[in-house]
C-alpha cells in the first residue's frame, strides 16, 4: 500500500515538473497531472529498458525517468491534440 502512495506522489511530481518545463498552456487539473506523471513513469521505464536492456519492457522508472517520460508524453499529447483540433 505504501508503494502505491509513493507511486502517486512521484506521478504528481513528475507531471508537475513536466508541465512546468514544457512551455505553453496545459488546461488539465490535478488528475490530468497525475495521469501525465504515471504515463511518464511507464514511458521512462520503457525507454530505459529499451536502451539499456532489462527484464520487462512495461516497467516504471524513478523520478528522473518519470519526468523525462512525462515530458515526452506531454509533447506527444500536444502534437496529437493540435492535429485533431
Amino acid at each position: 500500500m505504501l508503494s502505491l502512495i509513493f507511486f502517486i506522489i512521484i506521478g504528481l511530481i513528475a507531471g508537475y515538473v513536466a508541465r512546468a518545463v514544457v512551455p505553453g498552456p496545459d488546461p488539465m487539473g490535478i488528475v490530468g497531472t497525475l495521469l501525465l506523471g504515471i504515463v511518464g513513469s511507464f514511458v521512462g521505464g520503457f525507454l530505459w529498458n529499451l536502451l539499456f536492456g532489462g527484464g520487462d519492457l512495461l516497467a516504471t522508472s524513478g523520478l528522473i525517468g518519470s519526468i523525462i517520460g512525462a515530458i515526452i508524453a506531454l509533447l506527444i499529447y500536444r502534437a496529437v491534440n493540435k492535429r485533431t483540433a
